[in-house]
């Protein structure tokens, strides 16, 4: 039979949308589910402020009156005027092993695009570089994080046939804790930028003490810092505001040191925190009514033995000087204390040079890569 695409247009559908995923996965043990609040406000146009300079719409797939696929289109305009372009994104994106499934999906998208006089389709991206992005082409054995996207190796062997093509690759690293402490030589380079740029750590034991000290100048600098990265579209003031109630509060400070000059200026950020991965598949994307003690077990009880590196930022003028060891200085004996085993770095851009320099002291593994599609719309 011919595969049916319907637009989304209420809650019930919206609701099918977001759980088509829990449904195809149910029985992955690698995939880690998204909170089906945190979905439901993502895709709210009342409550994602990434709305103010994006437009999207969200598609389904039907096959004998079975839900069989989902996909959302995405116009990003604010990075669509940064990067001179005319791309319309595909995000979201789940399909049974049928490519006429996927085909269809994907068509919904182009025809959303050129509509709205798109050029290019270009994805899996997510409205902003807080929403997870890049199709998984190597790691299916490996276990995803809440940061990322885990897909079936059959997703990227429909793109192909389609007529994608590679856009941008990220790959992602093990990085094993030093069992002896931080490496001598990391020491030495974290003590002389200390010195020689007057720099220092400062940590916090208050969330509200850190959103209401450095919460803006946090995402500020994330600005400044990721603005020449693929598809980067500066946060807005709504954003960093929503982003600085919504993720701060819950951090681990521990695991959370700024690199502060001599006139208290910020230079630099680590945001990482425990894994979440276990404690979301117990949770299976629900906080209620059991799904909040898996996940405070993991956050606060220590139970992770596998950390997260969710954003390392450094203003340009201080970064490739060493600044990143001055962190990790901070962070290994954290670490050490909590029992972690290894951090995962989460995706990286194969051509950044400057993150992939700070792992030189550890023993790590690329053990997963992703990948943006991007195709014209004829």
């Amino acid at each position: 039979m011919a595969i049916e695409i319907k637009q989304v247009s209420n809650r019930k559908e919206l609701r099918a949308f977001i759980r088509f995923n829990y449904e195809l996965y149910k029985d992955n043990a690698y995939s880690v589910p998204d909170l089906y609040d945190d979905m439901l406000n993502t895709f709210n146009k009342e409550k994602n402020a990434a709305f103010e300079f994006c437009e999207a719409e969200y598609f389904l797939a039907y096959k004998d009156n079975k839900l069989v696929g989902r996909v959302a289109a995405i116009i990003n305009k604010k990075a669509n005027e940064t990067w001179n372009k005319k791309d319309v994104r595909f995000g979201w994106i789940d399909f049974i092993d049928d490519i006429e499934v996927s085909e269809a999906l994907l068509k919904a998208v182009e025809q959303y695009g050129k509509t709205h006089g798109m050029e290019n389709i270009q994805g899996p991206l997510g409205f902003t570089d807080f929403d997870a992005e890049g199709m998984l082409i190597e790691g299916f054995d490996q276990l995803s994080t809440m940061a990322t996207i885990y897909n079936y190796p059959y997703y990227s062997e429909h793109i192909e046939k389609l007529g994608y093509v590679k856009d941008a690759d990220w790959v992602e690293y093990q990085i094993y804790i030093p069992k002896d402490g931080v490496h001598d030589k990391h020491q030495r380079i974290a003590d002389l930028v200390q010195k020689k740029y007057n720099i220092r750590i400062k940590k916090y034991t208050s969330g509200k003490k850190l959103a209401k000290d450095y919460g803006q100048a946090i995402f500020e600098l994330m600005n400044e810092a990721y603005s020449p990265l693929y598809g980067y579209s500066a946060l807005s003031q709504t954003q960093i505001q929503q982003y600085v109630k919504m993720y701060l509060p819950i951090l681990d400070l521990k695991m959370v040191p700024l690199i502060i000059d001599q006139d208290d200026k910020l230079v630099g950020v680590g945001i990482t925190m425990p894994s979440l991965s276990i404690a979301l598949q117990k949770a299976k994307g629900r906080l209620l009514p059991f799904g909040w003690f898996h996940l405070a077990r993991a956050l606060f009880f220590g139970k992770s033995r596998i950390v997260d590196l969710l954003l390392v930022a450094v203003k340009p003028e201080y970064q490739n000087k060493g600044v990143n060891a001055l962190l990790f200085s901070d962070l290994i004996p954290v670490y050490q204390k909590e029992g972690c085993i290894f951090a995962e770095s989460n995706p990286e851009l194969e051509m950044n040079g400057k993150v992939q320099a700070q792992w030189e002291y550890f023993e790590t593994i690329q053990h997963k890569r992703r990948r943006a599609f991007v195709k014209k719309i004829n």
